[in-house]
């Protein structure tokens, strides 16, 4: 064999290698499930040649990042002159000082095309754990719909022209939405990395908008005040979320290799969904779980074959909610939740359905815990968050 034969075998290697040690070399602490967005979900006026600064509560520290911006849903392009992020401060102040320029390729400006995603460059950056962050993003032209996360649960601001680390966002335009952002990734340092699939209910309907008190927000810091051990945390639900078919937004069946499988360093994954789709089934509810049971079970595989834990959580109670018209549905709720119960598939599940039901209707969530009888409000939140971090804790 040739000496340049060896050098180009050599460098097939270590290139080879270095692609594999930068894949594993990142962990998500943060990221949301991309959707399309319709009009009513769009600001007042157009994001093009305006500035929009969202915030993110991160899971897990870093001492520097990538942020990932989608178009995943667009069908024209996106330009985005600058994108800088910085320490939030409450409501839309930042602290400028600690303010950084993200680039891509070298640069600050980005096109990003229809159906595509554009990575940064790694920005040397001091991520504390569980702290807010800024992101504000100088926009060009934009499309008429944007790629966005509808359940923000989170206020974003907007205002007119390019902004600078200075500049004032007091009387911006308040969206309750997320556009572009979809995911936050520092290096790995063995940390544990849980992504969540799931509907309104992970995605936090009922929470407290800008408190950051989703369940799985609430399970991250309660894991978190126990020490030891970290784990990130990734919140990838969709309001009105199905996983077999209909809701809105992709099926979970079908989004699961985008949303759950393509983040960087998950080692498990809790699947939360069925709810909905019992709740549509219209009819159907036999037929229905057992394609729920069908699907977790493909969903599984899928996560096994990267060499990921699997945790199913069961079906929390909806009695007194427009979803309680049909002895048949709660047949199908109680079905899948027995499957989940008694699988030998799955590594464990969360039974939801224990912690939140009232021992006397165990159809129906806890009053004390609801805000609507479908979905917890703050206090069923903190109950599901802490009983799900004393199961993850039993893991260890």
């Amino acid at each position: 064999m040739s000496f340049k034969s060896l050098i180009t075998i050599a460098s097939l290697f270590w290139t080879t290698m270095s692609m594999a040690q930068g894949q594993d070399a990142w962990v998500g602490t943060w990221a949301a499930a991309a959707e399309f967005t319709g009009q009513s979900d769009m600001p007042k006026a157009p994001l093009t040649n305006r500035s929009l600064r969202e915030i993110v509560r991160v899971s897990i520290a870093g001492e520097c990042l990538k942020l990932r911006l989608s178009n995943e849903f667009s069908k024209q392009p996106v330009e985005i002159k600058s994108v800088f992020i910085a320490d939030a401060l409450d409501s839309c102040d930042i602290v400028k000082k600690s303010a950084r320029y993200l680039t891509f390729g070298g640069k600050k400006s980005v096109t990003i095309a229809p159906g595509e995603c554009a990575v940064s460059d790694v920005c040397n950056y001091p991520l504390k754990a569980l702290q807010l962050l800024s992101v504000t993003i100088n926009y060009g032209a934009t499309p008429e719909n944007a790629t966005s996360h509808r359940g923000s649960r989170t206020t974003s601001y907007i205002i007119n022209g390019e902004a600078k680390p200075k500049t004032s966002f007091a009387n911006a335009e308040k969206a309750d939405h997320w556009y572009s952002i979809a995911s936050i990734d520092v290096p790995c340092k063995g940390q544990e990395c849980i992504a969540i699939i799931g509907n309104s209910i992970t995605d936090g309907r009922g929470s407290t908008t800008n408190k950051q008190n989703r369940w799985p927000d609430q399970m991250v810091t309660a894991l978190a005040e126990q020490g030891g051990k970290e784990y990130a945390m990734l919140n990838l639900g969709i309001g009105g979320n199905c996983v077999v078919r209909g809701g809105l937004s992709e099926p979970a069946l079908k989004r699961f290799d985008r949303d759950v499988l393509a983040q960087n360093g998950v080692t498990a994954v809790i699947i939360f969904e069925g709810i909905n789709d019992i709740g549509g089934s219209k009819g159907r509810s036999e037929q229905m779980a057992q394609q729920l049971i069908e699907a977790f079970q493909e969903m599984i595989g899928k996560a096994h074959a990267r060499g990921l834990k699997v945790y199913l959580a069961t079906i929390t109670p909806y009695g007194k909610s427009f979803y309680d018209d049909s002895f048949f549905k709660e047949a199908a709720r109680q079905t899948v939740n027995q499957w989940i119960r008694t699988n030998k598939e799955a590594d464990g599940y969360i039974d939801f359905d224990e912690a939140m039901r009232d021992p006397e209707h165990p159809s129906q969530l806890q009053e004390a815990l609801q805000e609507d009888w479908l979905h917890p409000n703050a206090k069923g939140y903190e109950v599901m968050g802490r009983y799900a971090a004393k199961f993850i804790q039993g893991l260890r």
